[in-house]
């Protein structure tokens, strides 16, 4: 079995070596560009993650030789283990894929480089978005400034890191009227990961409108649910008659959040 291989197989039918199989293509610098690419992105995945691999991905991050794409990859797929490791703590090992002194080390490594202005551009970018699903204390700052920035993929970095970090409320409101729509989208998942109430309109627009973009429902179904649950379920039930199972299930998964069944 090959890395492509893998790709078309769900993550929970991976044989017990998918991880090596990871491993091996990241460690050859002479396999193809796009190999090596795809096994960054499928070596993230919960089901083989561990420190070996969190290592081979820290190597190819923290090398200017390497393709930036490469290493923005490698920063993005270290982000879900961080975020595992900040939830579940390391008090029973087996529910966490990596160790202690690697979480460790990739927080060090991720602000590191992002400190480091000579880091490419978009490297440093994405090694924001995946240092922020373990918070830090640096980190409002550089969302701050990110939010800041006239370009709109920095623009795009800090509405996505705000659905992490606390305190940025009024950016997130303002990012609700973007005109870009993967700015919108990640302002509605702030916006119901911090029960925003003041963003409920909007919110609730995009969920009565026949208009909306199904992910961007998705989106704000789910942010309903947290926003303000009795007025969400009003709302909701309508959307259970919907051809559509994936708006289904979200509906009937944001009313169980919501207390309403």
């Amino acid at each position: 079995m090959n890395i492509k291989t893998l790709k078309d197989i769900p993550p929970w039918q991976w044989p017990r070596n998918a991880g090596e199989i990871c491993l091996a293509v990241l460690r050859d610098d002479q396999a193809h560009g796009s190999d090596r690419l795809l096994a960054a992105e499928l070596a993230g995945d919960s089901t083989v993650i561990n420190d070996e691999l969190a290592e081979a991905l820290l190597s190819i991050l923290t090398n200017p030789r390497e393709p930036d794409p490469l290493r923005a990859q490698a920063a993005i797929s270290l982000g879900p283990a961080l975020e595992y490791a900040d939830v579940d703590g390391f008090e029973d090992s087996d529910d966490v894929p990596i160790t202690e002194p690697m979480f460790l080390k990739i927080q060090k490594t991720f602000q590191k480089l992002y400190m480091d202005t000579q880091t490419p551009k978009d490297v440093r970018r994405l090694v924001l978005e995946a240092s922020v699903r373990a918070p830090e204390k640096w980190h409002k700052d550089a969302v701050r400034a990110a939010y800041r920035n006239n370009e709109k993929d920095w623009k795009l970095t800090a509405v996505f890191c705000m659905q992490f970090i606390r305190g940025f409320d009024k950016q997130i409101l303002e990012s609700l009227k973007s005109q870009n729509p993967d700015i919108h989208y990640h302002a509605v998942c702030a916006a119901g990961n911090w029960e925003i109430d003041a963003a409920w309109p909007h919110i609730a627009a995009l969920v009565t409108s026949e208009g909306t973009e199904k992910e961007l429902l998705l989106a704000a179904i789910e942010a309903a649910a947290f926003i303000l649950p009795h007025k969400a379920s009003e709302i909701l039930h309508s959307l259970l008659d919907s051809d559509d199972e994936d708006i289904v299930d979200a509906v009937y998964e944001a009313l169980a959040m919501a207390g309403e069944i």
